[in-house]
């Protein structure tokens, strides 16, 4: 089977899907949520720079067409610093 790539909205890497967040505006709803739903999507790196680019620029809200939530940058913030601990550990 062909592997899925995406791009990342903040620096414009090209990359398998599985390296990316995926953040979906819902296409019934119209609401922004992470990971799950059918609609529009975009997707951004597991990395500081980008997610700070993203909420900065608004990069996020421009892909999706919708204003994005700061409960979605938290939830990723979150993400990011729980994804760290983990790496630290190791």
């Amino acid at each position: 089977m062909k592997p899925n790539y995406r791009r990342c909205i903040s620096c414009r890497k090209v990359g398998l899907k599985e390296e990316f967040w995926r953040i979906v505006r819902v296409f019934s709803s119209g609401q922004v949520q992470l990971d799950r739903g059918m609609g529009r999507s975009a997707y951004i790196c597991q990395n500081p720079s980008c997610l700070q680019a993203a909420g900065k620029k608004n990069r996020l809200g421009r892909a999706l067409r919708v204003s994005v939530p700061d409960t979605v940058y938290q939830t990723l913030w979150e993400r990011l610093n729980q994804s760290n601990s983990h790496t630290k550990c190791s």
